[in-house]
């Protein structure tokens, strides 16, 4: 068995259907050096309730693999299935629309709206899908503000807070619509270290409360957290770990 699967083996839950799954993805990219292969192959199952952490040295595809999870980017070649959704066969404006109703996406640069206020970068997230609904909306996102310790800045603009404080706003906009799976690309990779646990200790408690979550990083030092660990390494997955963990 491969060691990324012993090392998660005691939490998968075997007796459910995958949520995610892969087959022989591919990812191509036209470059002036000629195409380059950025994902070669790739299959792989991601079970509901899971902490899935990819780990690799840059350029392995992780966040092309993020890419490909949440419908950023279109399959070069493969199968793609997220529940019963053949995310490889959706047109830009149909996975924008998926993708709104069951992800939430995190980035390592936050991408807020810098001339929107913090609350109103929540609620951008629900206009965007539809689901806005006044003052209902409006009190949704002040909870979500409350659930990462940032309620009381609500009205103020990114700039005027942390790098810290702004990645626990992309992670409460990722939740806007209170989506299954949340894709994280790097969130902590422009965090000083106890930010950063800040940050992984907030993933954990979704994780309890049901959320799937995929982690992209270079960063090894919550490697024993993740209920499973994937090593990329040359847009494959791998046995070996790519750098020294503890």
């Amino acid at each position: 068995m491969p060691a990324s699967e012993n090392q998660s083996s005691r939490n998968k839950p075997d007796s459910r259907d995958p949520l995610i799954r892969l087959r022989g993805v591919k990812k191509k990219y036209k470059t002036a050096a000629g195409d380059f292969l950025a994902l070669k192959g790739l299959d792989l199952e991601i079970y509901p309730g899971e902490f899935i952490g990819v780990l690799g040295k840059s350029g392995a595809g992780k966040s092309t693999l993020a890419n490909m999870i949440t419908g950023v980017d279109h399959l070069s070649e493969g199968e793609l299935w997220v529940g019963d959704v053949a995310v490889h066969s959706l047109s830009e404006d149909q996975a924008a629309g998926w993708r709104g109703r069951n992800m939430g996406v995190i980035y390592q640069s936050f991408q807020l709206m810098p001339s929107l206020s913090l609350a109103d970068n929540i609620l951008l997230a629900m206009d965007f899908n539809g689901t806005y609904r006044g003052r209902r909306s409006v009190d949704a996102a002040l909870e979500l503000l409350r659930e990462v310790e940032l309620e009381e800045h609500a009205w103020k603009l990114p700039a005027d807070i942390s790098g810290g404080q702004q990645q626990r706003v992309a992670i409460a906009r990722a939740l806007a619509n209170d989506p299954p799976i949340l894709v994280a690309d790097e969130p902590t990779g422009r965090l000083d270290s106890g930010t950063a646990e800040t940050v992984f200790g907030i993933f954990e408690t979704l994780v309890a409360r049901g959320h799937t979550i995929v982690m992209v990083s270079h960063d090894p030092s919550f490697y024993s957290r993740y209920s499973r660990v994937l090593w990329l390494a040359d847009g494959l997955l791998t046995d070996e770990p790519q750098f020294p963990v503890e």
